[in-house]
């Protein structure tokens, strides 16, 4: 990916911001009008933060449309969807850091027991998906940062899927993946 196709995916996500404030409704793009490497079919979050602090984070862990409409779609979704906080202000805007995070295919973990799962990790490298029929949750690499004791990342991670934290990871499956990130000031 170019230099210019990171600067294109910063400024889609801000456009599709930009029209959600304008319009109260997502708009969509055109994948054929960028890049081939924008074309590809890709998963990605996108982050949104205001002064330091998270103000919405959307995206998808499985890979099914081209990037570009990803990031359009998902921008959208971290201003005015994410069910954590309020719709995005146009006040709130022009202060906002947007961070995309394009996801790697998902490698599952094979485990005994939970010491078994925490000694595979990678501590600010590894995304973490746990799931069983009834429940899903997800770390993007990032959440490292605030949880860098891996049994206090995955405890979290337990309890964001709807978990007792100390639920025994028995009838869960784990999957690993990485991110390229790229963001506003890089």
């Amino acid at each position: 990916m170019t230099e210019d196709d990171k600067k294109v995916l910063l400024n889609i996500a801000r456009l599709s911001i930009q029209h959600g404030l304008d319009h109260q409704y997502p708009g969509n793009i055109s994948p054929k009008d960028y890049s081939s490497a924008l074309q590809q079919i890709a998963a990605c979050f996108v982050t949104l933060q205001l002064n330091g602090e998270l103000r919405g984070c959307i995206g998808t862990l499985l890979a099914h449309q081209a990037l570009i409409s990803d990031v359009y779609e998902h921008a959208h979704g971290a201003a005015f969807n994410d069910p954590r906080f309020s719709a995005l202000t146009a006040k709130e805007f022009p202060n906002v850091h947007i961070e995309i995070s394009i996801l790697s295919s998902m490698q599952e973990i094979i485990f005994k027991n939970e010491e078994d799962l925490l000694k595979q990790l990678k501590p600010g490298v590894d995304g973490l998906t746990i799931e069983n029929p009834l429940h899903r949750a997800t770390f993007l690499p990032q959440v490292w940062k605030s949880l860098p004791e891996p049994i206090n990342f995955l405890h979290q991670l337990k309890l964001k899927a709807g978990l007792n934290g100390h639920h025994n990871l028995l009838d869960i499956k784990a999957f690993r993946y990485r991110i390229f990130s790229i963001e506003e000031g890089q």
